[in-house]
């Protein structure tokens, strides 16, 4: 498959194409596991639940006040004093039928007597030993919460792809459910080559530098929520890279690496990927992160970003990610893009789409603005550190001036 040609620099693919014919070729994987519903946070549902009761399950009331017959409502209703009969509590209810004329202490979460079909808060009633005198501006049907309500018998409450999260928890538990099926975890392979690279705790040698990239693809790949399978660093050799890359395939669902797959590049890595695998290996019109490898080796989907730190987190969340979260059985998640104005100038040339690192903040006055942090340097890793977002900016855009909006991503809706 040969890339796209970009319509401004020959032989780039757009990043929009680039990511369409990624998340296409991608399947999702099969296989589930049953869990107890506080151990599935954080995991991708695997069944359709529906509702076997309603919830709430009884009328109830929504406030602390007093419950009465909407037919004591009137535009004389103040004249009308009403006797309090009785007390309901949450757990506890009244007894009795409120008949016209009368009404019953209630506090919120009780049931709703038989006969009452309306909640005066006690803020709109005065209260003299057991009668009381309401406002007129009751109305029938005020702070009842209805059977049935949030949720009804039948009802498809969540499907299949749903990722779980506190609101789920409390959602499955509100309807009784003690387990859950969910997806289970994508198991994910990643390693280092070089012989350049050294280990954290090791003193370097002339020439040597220490592995970051692994630490940093173990981050994203952990935060993700996949099994993570961490083969550590590589010898730049034939045979060792070919081995890995065998052991990869053979117990994960997905391969990821750093380096190496550059178009042309004279490396083990690429020759070794279009001998065992179906790789391609495309320059896509963006910037940092121009170089990306894609495709599969054996039943393991393959995604090579380049070596450049920045640039390797940033082909993550634009490519890598989207496509494991598609692998893994999740819903796609909203992709938020906000407009912030900026405060700084921002230098950009004409002919690829950038992912400049930003600082997202307020004004003064309330409105969203965002800096950039300096140095934009696909080697420069505390540009990350210190941003919290990516300000978008398009292949044609010739830079921004200060006071512009622009396109920002905010890291809190990718990581």
């Amino acid at each position: 498959m040969k890339p796209e040609k970009h319509s401004n620099l020959p032989d780039l693919l757009s990043v929009d194409e680039a990511r369409l014919r990624i998340m296409d070729s991608i399947i999702p994987i099969q296989g589930e596991q049953q869990l107890a519903i506080r151990d599935s946070l954080g995991r991708v549902l695997a069944e359709e639940i529906k509702s076997t009761i309603n919830v709430p399950s009884f009328d109830n009331s929504a406030m602390d006040g007093y419950a009465i017959t909407s037919d004591d409502i009137g535009v004389d209703q103040a004249s009308k004093p009403l006797t309090v009969v009785g007390e309901a509590f949450a757990g506890n209810p009244f007894a009795g039928n409120i008949q016209a004329g009368e009404s019953v202490r209630i506090m919120t979460g009780a049931m709703i007597p038989q006969g009452a079909d309306t909640i005066v808060m006690q803020e709109q009633a005065t209260r003299t030993d057991n009668l009381i005198v309401i406002e007129n501006n009751v109305h029938k049907g005020d702070h009842v919460r209805f059977a049935g309500e949030d949720m009804c018998i039948g009802q498809t409450i969540l499907h299949p792809g749903k990722l779980i999260t506190p609101a789920e928890l409390g959602l499955l538990a509100s309807l009784g459910i003690a387990e859950v099926a969910v997806k289970r975890r994508l198991r994910v392979a990643f390693f280092s080559t070089g012989d350049e690279l050294s280990s954290v705790g090791q003193v370097l040698k002339e020439g040597q530098i220490y592995d970051s990239n692994r630490y940093t693809l173990y981050g994203m790949l952990e935060r993700f929520g996949a099994e993570v399978i961490d083969m550590g660093v590589v010898k730049d050799s034939r045979d060792a890279i070919r081995a890995a890359f065998k052991q990869a395939a053979s117990m994960a669902d997905a391969i990821l690496t750093s380096g190496g797959v550059s178009v042309g590049e004279a490396d083990y890595v690429k020759d070794t990927l279009e001998e065992l695998g179906e790789v391609n290996f495309w320059r896509v019109a963006m910037k940092p992160g121009k170089p990306l490898a894609i495709g599969r080796i054996d039943n393991a989907a393959f995604f090579g970003v380049p070596g450049n730190p920045v640039s390797a987190m940033a082909t993550f969340y634009q490519f890598a990610l989207p496509a494991l979260q598609k692998q893994a059985g999740m819903d796609a998640p909203l992709k938020l893009i906000l407009k912030a104005r900026t405060q700084s100038r921002l230098q950009k040339a004409v002919g690829r789409l950038e992912y400049q690192r930003g600082v997202l903040g307020y004004d003064e006055q309330g409105e969203l603005v965002v800096n950039t942090t300096g140095v934009q340097g696909s080697h420069i890793l505390t540009s990350m550190s210190l941003a919290n977002c990516f300000i978008i900016l398009d292949a044609e855009s010739e830079g921004v001036d200060e006071g512009e909006l622009v396109k920002v991503q905010p890291f809190a809706g990718i990581i």
